[in-house]
């Protein structure tokens, strides 16, 4: 380390001239300098591709992205979403009209006629046990309610609670590996077409939309666990499995 040297007034404009041949020498008497890595190379900004064409103004299919839904004859004393009963929520989400027109979601019959049958026959109930994680910042716990469908599907729903209400914030169906909680986040792993890879989709909150958005959609390769098990990555885990944290104990806002 070079030794410490005091500037004085008089010395500042020699000091400011030997500045660049100090970098260059260093401050040992070993012989050593600075070495050039070579030219950097040029930075090259994005090319839009055919722009005579003109963008596209709507979607080409709904995915249910933004979609919401108050669901009716739900109260929700103190917003603790704790007190409700999940299979009344999910029961009484059938009856639910979203904030604009959306299959994504849309329930086979079979299922629906055991969601209405689960106080009867509760074994056959697809209603998944819930967790509870703000996901929306608000500073109070969000419902999330798993619904196996007869297809082989999973619809992940998210509920809020506000005013005494409640809202659907997020529906989505799919053939999912698994289902994590992470932070204020939910990532599902999703199987893909093709051999050694899966898609992973990251949903957030958004203030602006009031709803859970997509907003990380990835394809990746698989976990190394995963590729050594043999199966194919197209085939649906039997099983989805959600991790972290416990139905029971709330982790909060993070």
């Amino acid at each position: 380390m070079c030794p410490p040297r005091r500037v004085t007034r008089r010395a500042t404009a020699a000091l400011v001239a030997a500045v660049g041949a100090a970098l260059l020498a260093g401050c040992g008497t070993d012989g050593g300098r600075l070495q050039s890595a070579g030219p950097a190379p040029t930075a090259i900004g994005p090319a839009r591709l055919w722009p005579q064409l003109p963008p596209a103004s709507a979607a080409p299919y709904d995915y249910g992205e933004g979609a919401t839904a108050r669901i009716p004859g739900i109260t929700v004393p103190h917003d603790d979403v704790r007190a409700l009963d999940p299979i009344a929520v999910v029961q009484a989400d059938l009856k639910a009209t979203t904030s604009r027109s959306s299959g994504s979601d849309e329930l086979p019959a079979d299922t629906v006629r055991r969601i209405t049958a689960c106080g009867t026959a509760p074994a056959a109930c697809p209603v998944l046990q819930p967790y509870y994680r703000d996901l929306t910042g608000a500073g109070r716990d969000d419902m999330v309610l798993g619904v196996r469908r007869s297809d082989g599907q999973l619809s992940v729903r998210v509920y809020m609670a506000h005013a005494g209400a409640l809202t659907r914030i997020m529906a989505v169906s799919d053939a999912v590996i698994s289902v994590e909680l992470a932070g204020r986040d939910v990532i599902m792993r999703v199987p893909s077409a093709i051999t050694g890879y899966e898609y992973r989709t990251v949903w957030s909150w958004d203030d602006q939309q009031h709803a859970m958005l997509p907003t990380q959609d990835e394809i990746l390769r698989k976990p190394p666990e995963a590729e050594s098990s043999g199966r194919p990555s197209a085939e649906p885990s039997p099983a989805p499995t959600v991790t972290s944290p416990s139905p029971a104990v709330s982790e909060g806002r993070r």
